[in-house]
């Protein structure tokens, strides 16, 4: 979690923001209170990006999918 002051945050919103899609934020203003800011569309939750998509059944081995993937990194 990173913390801007109201001020700091109003010159750079834009890193505010960006900050927001990776951690949550808090804003301190001049009074004392905090605002807390955290993206609608990225993983602050603690969910898994992959959660709900659903798996294929495949007729390999973890031997054979670990070879293609080495296979296919060599190849970069």
């Amino acid at each position: 979690m990173k913390a801007f002051e109201y001020e700091e945050a109003r010159d750079k919103l834009s890193t505010v923001l960006d900050t927001a899609l990776i951690e949550d934020v808090i804003i301190r203003n001049g009074k004392g209170e905090s605002f807390k800011i955290s993206s609608l569309n990225s993983n602050t939750s603690g969910k898994s990006p992959l959660e709900g998509i659903k798996g294929i059944k495949v007729n390999i081995t973890t031997q054979e999918l670990v070879e293609m993937i080495r296979e296919g990194r060599a190849g970069e």
